[in-house]
């Protein structure tokens, strides 16, 4: 039997931590931030957990981890 794929798309945007938990990196950092106030940028720097709702998938995407 062939080894399963991840999904490469998945696999760039979601890590595992020593616990087991999925992290992920925050949306809207990317362009248009000088409407953007410096703390909301700065909370956007830090990485956050996967939602509780999204794990299951992101899982099965990623069946390495």
């Amino acid at each position: 039997m062939p080894k399963m794929k991840s999904n490469r798309g998945a696999a760039k945007r979601f890590r595992r931590t020593g616990k087991g938990k999925l992290v992920r990196r925050r949306a809207y950092k990317s362009h248009i931030l000088t409407k953007k106030n410096r703390k909301r940028k700065r909370r956007l720097r830090s990485a956050t957990s996967a939602s509780k709702a999204d794990v299951a998938r992101v899982r099965r995407m990623l069946p390495g981890t």
